[in-house]
């Protein structure tokens, strides 16, 4: 099997630890944040406090960058994050367990009305800040990668190709020495972000194979080998001759990936070619006016563009309760999709850049954040 990492700039998210504090309604208050330029508060003038995350497994080694940085600058400020899954986090910061969550897919329309019970009247909002592909990752003895279309990793998934042999995928890969082994798919068992971005990309690009709807739960009808997080997934599928998964490309290790086809032409998985998806990105429909969730194009026919992208969020609320902790969300969200954030925590992920007009949007959202009146 052959060794794939990540090899461009980050984008990031933010974390945190044990200690909470309720999220608030509205109003303005000027705290300190990020300027466009990638200047964070933590540069200016040190932030103290606890702060509390959960949400992603995906971002797990982004957000340990992110809090290293953050607390060489800010000793004072304790940061944590519980890399639980999006699922988990958005149910624990809706509940007032959290006070942000990093999440694989941006709060659902009655998510975001729920939020208004923690947050105020002007509820919560989404922050890109990590961008990565999503390999499809598998573990075959001498395959080190395979060209697949969207139609043939749909019927691998649903289970309906179960040898590697099979025609459909041999004839993608004529030069391939291909075994009779059995396909064993490994698949998220706890509600994942992960889950969401795959499934959209298959039923946006083989809607015609791919009939379930889009969720964070995997199909319940398709009983296979399933693991918890990010890093479960891989174990599993590195310990099973034979096993392909989906994952977040920073973190397959030595797994063997599949070149996605896009239009004639198949895309080898990098954070250049995943970055390329967000270009025709488009912000959803009715999102308020510092919401910067965004819908992607998964059947896209740009050549050297990777639609299997994982766009992640921080999610915050527009007010916390207090001074104290407006200033160390602030702060620390802006670090995470500052330039020097980003570096960081692409030295150490290796995922894909925010756009500099993309940074700028995120701070200034960050920078309403407000203490509730």
């Amino acid at each position: 099997m052959k060794l794939n990492r990540l090899g461009s700039a980050a984008a990031v998210l933010s974390v945190a630890a044990l200690a909470l504090t309720a999220c608030g309604s509205d109003n303005p208050t000027g705290a300190a944040g990020a300027s466009a330029s990638g200047e964070t508060p933590a540069a200016n003038a040190a932030v103290s406090g606890t702060l509390t995350g959960i949400g992603a497994s995906s971002q797990k080694s982004a957000m340990e960058a992110w809090i290293t940085g953050f607390k060489a600058e800010n000793p004072q400020a304790n940061v944590q994050y519980s890399p639980d899954g999006s699922g988990a986090g958005r149910k624990a910061f809706l509940a007032g367990g959290a006070q942000f969550a990093g999440s694989d897919a941006y709060l659902k329309p009655e998510e975001a009305e729920e939020a208004k019970q923690v947050c105020g009247p002007d509820g919560a909002f989404n922050v890109p800040a990590y961008v990565s592909p999503i390999a499809v990752a598998f573990n075959l003895d001498g395959v080190d990668e395979l060209n697949l279309d969207a139609g043939t990793i749909a019927k691998i998934f649903k289970k309906e190709i179960t040898t590697w042999n099979d025609e459909a995928i041999a004839k993608q890969n004529p030069e391939a020495t291909l075994p009779d082994t059995a396909i064993t798919v490994v698949h998220r068992n706890d509600e994942s972000g992960t889950t969401e971005n795959f499934v959209e990309y298959l039923k946006a690009a083989a809607g015609d194979v791919w009939t379930y709807e889009v969720s964070g739960d995997w199909p319940s009808d398709i009983q296979s080998e399933n693991a918890k997080g990010t890093s479960g997934v891989v174990s599993t599928t590195g310990s099973t001759d034979g096993a392909i998964t989906y994952a977040d490309f920073s973190a397959v290790g030595d797994l063997s990936t599949v070149n996605v086809k896009v239009g004639d032409e198949y895309t080898k998985i990098s954070a250049e070619a995943a970055a390329k998806a967000l270009e025709t990105a488009t912000p959803v429909e009715g999102a308020a006016e510092n919401d910067l969730a965004l819908d992607l194009e998964r059947d896209t026919t740009e050549a050297g563009t990777y639609p299997i992208v994982l766009l992640s969020y921080h999610i915050f609320c527009t007010t916390y309760k207090d001074q104290a902790t407006v200033d160390l969300v602030k702060a620390f969200g802006n670090y995470a999709v500052s330039a020097e954030g980003q570096k960081t925590a692409s030295d150490s992920a290796g995922n894909a850049p925010l756009s500099a007009s993309m940074e700028e949007k995120a701070a200034a959202a960050i920078d309403s954040i407000t203490v509730a009146k």
